[in-house]
């Protein structure tokens, strides 16, 4: 997990995972704004945990090119060990720290969006009362729901239109009453 809480590893890793795609360092280096020598150590700490791996040569066999070995990635949060337990917060603190920036760009550069994303895109706050199995079904459906619009599976032929969409999801208890 630690090799996973720092912004480029979290930006080559959700590049790879959603695209399929096999990458090299210098292209990863243009994807997150690093040098290639920075993004070749990046991939070489994400393959040491066995979260990239070189993959199959496009052409001559004189680049190196690397794929994730998974296309999903999810913490559940049952960690004890106290180092363990640090790990996963800061691999969290990143993920939040990434998606809420990708959220306040939209939204302070949505009104020069077209009026037909913007009216599409959602920003909202539900509160539920449910049980614990309640919250897994819920959680169960909507994984349902967004598993045909998988960046990965629709690459190689999207709809006219299409753009790429982050979803967060978080659903948890609080103290409300």
């Amino acid at each position: 997990m630690r090799a996973l809480a720092h912004p480029a590893r979290i930006e080559i890793m959700e590049h790879l995972a959603s695209t399929g795609a096999v990458i090299t360092a210098t292209e990863c280096a243009r994807l997150v704004g690093l040098s290639p020598s920075a993004t070749s150590y990046h991939l070489r700490e994400l393959a040491k945990y066995g979260l990239v791996e070189h993959a199959p040569s496009r052409g001559d066999g004189r680049e190196r090119v690397w794929r994730s070995t998974d296309p999903s990635f999810s913490l559940d949060g049952d960690v004890e060990e106290p180092e363990a337990w640090a790990a996963e917060s800061a691999l969290v603190d990143a993920y939040l720290t990434r998606d809420f920036a990708r959220l306040r760009q939209w939204w302070a550069g949505m009104h020069e969006e077209p009026k037909q994303w913007r009216d599409a895109s959602a920003l909202m706050n539900q509160m539920l009362l449910v049980t614990a199995d309640e919250l897994s079904e819920v959680s169960d459906k909507i994984r349902e729901v967004l598993a045909p619009y998988q960046r990965r599976t629709r690459l190689a032929d999207p709809p006219e239109g299409a753009r790429t969409v982050a979803v967060q999801y978080a659903a948890f208890p609080v103290d409300a009453d």
